[in-house]
């Protein structure tokens, strides 16, 4: 009889242990498996790539790291004209602060020129800023005292940056700094309007229109 007993205890023990154990049953990290077969039914999470917007550093850029960020990732433009390849440049947007200083020494030396006239005074500033001689920037050689009259206490007048001068401006220093047309005086430093003769002793490059370049 007390045997009958003991085993019932051992019998009534191990029904409790059961019984709580199954009770335990996702209650823990590691307590239910998961159900896979319900995986299906539920959408994968979506990640959608945001622009990432970056201030133009303050200080003056190096006419190395001036970049038109339209067309880092384009072809280059084909075409059989200065016009044609001034029409084909990307206008959304603001310049860099070198491709602006550029475009405005153009706009103020040579918006009455043609865009062939332009591009050889855009192609003056550039041949500065690598020559050694000037400033190693745009805005530096622009900005240079005593260089270029439309610059009056280290600025620059206003601009209409609506009209179609300006927009010529800017096209024609773009393509300026890409080197994407040449200059009829490429290789020239210095310039002056054909209506006066400052007596330079200067190698004479030629003549554009309403200019005379040097070296």
């Amino acid at each position: 009889m007390s045997i009958t007993l003991r085993q019932a205890g051992v019998t009534a023990v191990a029904a409790t242990l059961i019984t709580t154990l199954i009770g335990a049953e996702g209650t823990g990290a590691a307590a239910q498996a998961p159900d896979y077969t319900k995986l299906e039914s539920v959408a994968a999470p979506r990640f959608e790539a945001q622009p990432v917007i970056q201030a133009l550093p303050q200080g003056e850029e190096r006419p190395s790291d001036v970049r038109d960020n339209s067309r880092d990732e384009a072809a280059p433009i084909s075409a059989s004209s200065l016009a044609q390849l001034a029409a084909a440049q990307p206008r959304s947007g603001e310049l860099s602060r070198e491709l602006s200083c550029l475009a405005g020494a153009i706009y103020f030396e040579a918006k009455s020129e043609s865009l062939t006239g332009q591009l050889a005074v855009g192609r003056v500033i550039i041949a500065r800023s690598k020559s050694g001689r000037f400033a190693n920037s745009y805005c530096g050689v622009v900005f240079q005292p005593s260089q270029f009259s439309f610059v009056r206490g280290g600025a620059m007048p206003g601009i209409n940056k609506a009209g179609q001068q300006w927009r010529n401006a800017a096209a024609i220093a773009q393509i300026a700094h890409a080197g994407s047309w040449r200059s009829p005086v490429e290789g020239a430093l210095f310039f002056h309007a054909a209506r006066v003769s400052p007596g330079w002793r200067l190698t004479r490059v030629g003549q554009v229109e309403n200019h005379i370049f040097y070296r």
